[in-house]
């Protein structure tokens, strides 16, 4: 099913309402116009009839002859001053008109405004029509008083409303041209705004399903919107570049792993077919096989474990179990785990413990892990024969733990990456590239921060801050002698 577009939706909804909200101003003013004129000219007409006193004017010519009630009535219509506004008539009693202002006796014998106006009480009736040559006019028929209940004649006023019709169509003329206008602005600034939105979302919704189908090489054009699609264009400019990253990564922690899975399973295959193949017993041969199986299963438990707590941690399904522990306890295990291993590289591992201890709520398996995964970069990314420092001090209810190799170091555009998952600064060494994603993890958990500083060539130090128990920070030879 196909949605309707914002443009059509616009079309049908906006400038369907508009338009026929202006349809009904246009008809209101009109009507209220026309009805405005027309009234003004029944209100002239009955002024007129008013101000020209007809009573008093035909009072002596009422009960007359025909000739005499004539000459009134030619003598009235001669001092009617209002020719300029109006046509005035004088009817006999029959209807019949006897005089004209204009001298011209009308064809026509029967005038509705002047039945209407012996049917009514007011004595007037009026009426708006088109004569026979086709101009409009507006009559109203005043009837002279009665005498012994019999009609005298009337009085019949005309005014044209030709002019006023024609005002009135201009009038509808300007107000359909005013509606045009308005309708049109609004179509024009409408659909630029509309134009503005529809073409630019088209455009994302183009990036948006290249980006789905792995394309994160696209960009969209800003075009200097300083507006809410300019925000959105460049948010998804910067999630692009965001997912491209993230996708290089990915890739590239893929190939670390398979790798860093690949050389440790070639070690213990080539030498599990070597002691298998052996033709007579040779313990040198047998200790240093057995050794290297040794080493490299470690090294495979290291990187799986590394993997699960990566996946625990991304899924949020990362569990500490906290227990009161000397932190300071694990540091001391995981240096003495790694002064073997970096004796046989010449590299020296100095650290003195401290006289004091630790205490604070953690979990020592996954503490111990954190000191493990930097204590093994430090190795890795040191020259054979040089020195790695350890370090804890504490700082009222806290303990600063530092590990400073003087290896290869890390570059500006490195450093702020390096805490982020899959990423590697140096692939040539060994590595997931996700154990300082994992560490800090661990240690945001405990409450605590882990930093990192270092400069190319010269090295890297990793400093680490826990909290401690408010209670006390008892001095560790008192302990043991207290212990002894």
């Amino acid at each position: 099913m196909n949605a309707m577009s914002i443009t059509k939706k616009w079309l049908y909804s906006t400038i369907f309402v508009i338009t026929l909200v202006l349809l009904v101003v246009a008809f209101t003013v009109s009507i209220l116009f026309k009805g405005y004129y027309h009234n003004y000219a029944k209100d002239t007409l009955n002024s007129l009839s008013q101000s020209t006193g007809i009573a008093n004017s035909f009072s002596s010519y009422l009960n007359a002859d025909a000739d005499t009630f004539a000459l009134g009535a030619k003598q009235y219509v001669e001092n009617f001053t209002y020719t300029n506004l109006c046509e005035v008539w004088v009817l006999d009693g029959t209807g019949n008109v006897i005089v004209s202002s204009t001298g011209f006796m009308p064809s026509e014998t029967v005038y509705k405004d002047y039945t209407d106006a012996l049917k009514s009480t007011t004595g007037k009736g009026e009426w708006i029509g088109e004569l026979t040559n086709g101009e409009d006019v507006y009559a109203l028929t005043v009837l002279l008083p009665r005498t012994d209940g019999k009609n005298n004649g009337a009085v019949r006023f005309i005014t044209s409303l030709d002019d006023i019709n024609r005002q009135w169509r201009n009038l509808n003329v300007l107000i359909t041209l005013f509606c045009l206008f308005a309708l049109t602005l609004v179509f024009i600034s409408g659909w630029f705004f509309i134009r503005s939105i529809v073409n630019p979302v088209k455009r994302v919704n183009e990036v948006t399903r290249r980006i789905a189908a792995g394309d994160f090489s696209v960009q969209l054009k800003t075009e200097d919107r300083n507006d809410e699609i300019g925000e959105l264009i460049a948010s998804i400019n910067f999630m692009t570049e965001e997912l491209a990253r993230t996708d290089k990564l990915k890739n590239d922690f893929i190939s670390t792993v398979s790798h860093e899975l690949r050389t440790p399973l070639t070690a213990i295959k080539g030498w599990t077919e070597t002691m298998r193949d052996m033709t007579e017993f040779d313990p040198i041969l047998m200790t240093s096989g057995l050794q290297v199986i040794a080493d490299e299963s470690e090294r495979l438990y290291t990187l799986v474990e590394d993997l699960l707590d990566f996946s625990k941690m991304a899924s949020g399904r990362m569990m500490l179990h906290l227990t009161y522990i000397d932190v300071l306890a694990e540091l001391d295990m995981a240096v003495y785990v790694f002064k073997d291993r970096a004796e046989r590289r010449g590299i020296h591992i100095i650290y003195e413990s401290p006289d004091f201890t630790a205490p604070m709520m953690g979990d020592p398996d996954r503490l111990k892990q954190v000191f493990v995964n930097i204590l093994d970069n430090a190795v890795k990314y040191s020259q054979d024969g040089a020195q790695i420092l350890v370090n804890a001090v504490r700082n009222e209810n806290e303990i600063i733990i530092s590990i400073q190799d003087f290896g290869c170091g890390l570059s500006a555009s490195d450093l702020p990456h390096v805490k982020e998952k899959f990423y590697k600064s140096n692939v040539s060494v060994k590595g997931s590239g996700i154990g300082l994603a994992v560490s800090d993890e661990i240690i945001s958990r405990h409450g605590g921060t882990l930093d990192i500083s270092s400069r190319l060539q010269a090295g890297t130090l990793v400093v680490i801050r826990l909290p401690l128990q408010s209670d006390a920070v008892n001095e560790r030879k008192d302990n043991t002698n207290e212990q002894e």
